[in-house]
């Protein structure tokens, strides 16, 4: 694909694409392009990994694996289409649960963060050329994604993107909107906001995430301590002693065979750790054990959970972080005066005293970014001529916050709301109403009423894993 489309026979980036073909191909329908997220989540590892994703979000149904070929396309820069690369492996371990915020205990101060953002996007712009950089923009992915769907010979395809996704769809629905069948948005971003202000953004996520863990210590108090005993009836405070305790004097962690090297939990850890399992009312009963395990002074286990889980939006020392920011630092407009900065990331942890920290300072990077994109596209994403889209948000959603679901709604000029109760990231495939309605929407262009809500299971912190102390 071009580098840069305004240069069609320039510098041209390769892409990595796969197809999953319809399995009863005797009624297919056409072509379902797929973004999973991120950015930065490759979307081919996503449609390999597919038979193992059932029950998760962003897992296609049977139904609409029959009826699609299913077109997994890593965008520009993101996986098998020429992956980012900006620190050194050093670099990258060395940032392993680190806290960004100078006020946190433990948290770098801010000529460090200062020096660490200009390691980074030095590092971006050894590796890759500043119009590469500057290339990775969403209107390009959404281009890219054209030249696939006439590469395929479709005359138009259909869509279904999650959390970063739901901004390629829209993009790619206002530049070729007589190309869109149908579209689906899951766990929606607020598109307005996304290329407006990227330090409000950030805070914003901040909050949605805060609310989550406080949903977490609600139901673990209202359900008493015979059935959730963190905190003996106060979570909130029994868990901001654990993270200041273990920033004081970590648990070492002993070795375990094919599961983790070992080494040691600390405050920062254990908290973004509780931030991700919080995130997902299917992993508090986890939570709730690794806690407990870690009061009783066994770090083991939210040890080993801190290293599984996924944290963007956020840093951290991963390939998909630097793809994920390259992306973002593409489309966002971030200022780049410190003050700026400093004042978003007083404002964080006001406003999400313990998810705040980690929101705070996180721009640096796109502030001290090498490569401006100065054609970028800023528009609304009004996606004007396409048929009604289906947007689907969590009720308490960790990344993405309900209104900007609301604020999708409005900007689109033609959408309709599925509201899916409860705590999580992403609906579609975790929730079988909500499976049902994405069906009928990609499948027969079906949509549910306006403002329709999909029930869930209640949440609760019961059932928990039990950890031995070690």
């Amino acid at each position: 694909m071009p580098q840069e489309y305004t240069e069609p026979h320039g510098a041209q980036i390769p892409l990595a694409v796969m197809r999953h073909r319809a399995t009863d191909p005797g009624h297919r329908i056409g072509s379902l392009f797929f973004n999973p997220g991120g950015p930065g989540v490759p979307a081919t590892e996503t449609l390999r990994n597919l038979p193992r994703t059932a029950g998760t979000p962003g897992a296609f149904s049977p139904a609409v694996l029959a009826r699609f070929d299913i077109i997994a396309m890593d965008p520009r820069g993101v996986g098998g289409s020429q992956a980012v690369r900006c620190l050194t492996d050093k670099q990258r371990a060395d940032a392993a649960g680190t806290a960004f915020d100078p006020a946190v205990p433990g948290g770098r101060p801010l000529p460090r963060l200062l020096t660490d953002a200009a390691a980074f996007t030095g590092g971006c712009a050894r590796h890759q050329s500043k119009k590469f950089l500057a290339g990775m923009s969403s209107d390009n992915v959404a281009r890219d994604i054209d030249r696939v769907r006439s590469a395929l010979g479709e005359r138009e395809i259909t869509y279904y993107g999650l959390s970063y996704g739901t901004v390629v769809g829209p993009m790619y629905a206002t530049l070729f909107p007589h190309r869109v069948r149908q579209m689906v948005l899951d766990a929606p971003i607020d598109t307005n906001l996304w290329f407006g202000d990227s330090l409000t953004f950030l805070n914003e996520v901040a909050v949605a995430s805060e609310r989550t863990l406080n949903a977490w210590f609600e139901t673990c108090r209202t359900e008493g301590t015979a059935v959730c005993p963190f905190g003996a009836g106060d979570p909130q405070a029994a868990f901001d002693t654990l993270i200041g305790r273990l920033e004081a004097k970590p648990l070492k962690i002993a070795p375990v065979r094919g599961a983790t090297p070992g080494g040691e939990l600390d405050g920062a850890m254990a908290l973004e750790a509780t931030r991700a399992l919080a995130g997902d009312q299917h992993t508090w009963p986890l939570l709730t054990s690794a806690l407990l395990a870690a009061q009783d002074g066994n770090g083991a286990p939210l040890y080993t959970l801190w290293s599984a889980v996924t944290v963007s939006p956020f840093p951290v020392p991963t390939e998909m972080f630097e793809a994920h920011t390259a992306v973002r630092c593409a489309d966002w407009r971030t200022p780049a005066g410190v003050a700026a900065h400093k004042a978003a990331a007083a404002k964080a942890v006001t406003e999400a005293k313990r998810i705040g920290t980690r929101a705070a300072y996180s721009a640096l990077n796109c502030a001290r970014w090498p490569a401006p994109n100065k054609d970028r596209v800023t528009r609304p994403l009004t996606g004007t001529g396409t048929p009604p889209a289906l947007v689907v948000a969590g009720r308490l959603d960790p990344v993405t916050p309900h209104h900007w679901a609301e604020n999708m709604t409005r900007t689109l000029d033609s959408a309709v709301l599925l509201t899916r109760e409860g705590v999580g990231h992403g609906s579609y495939g975790a929730n079988s109403c909500v499976n049902s309605a994405v069906d009928a929407a990609l499948i027969n262009g079906a949509h549910p009423a306006d403002g329709a809500v999909c029930k869930t299971d209640k949440p609760a912190t019961t059932r928990p894993l039990v950890f031995p102390n070690r």
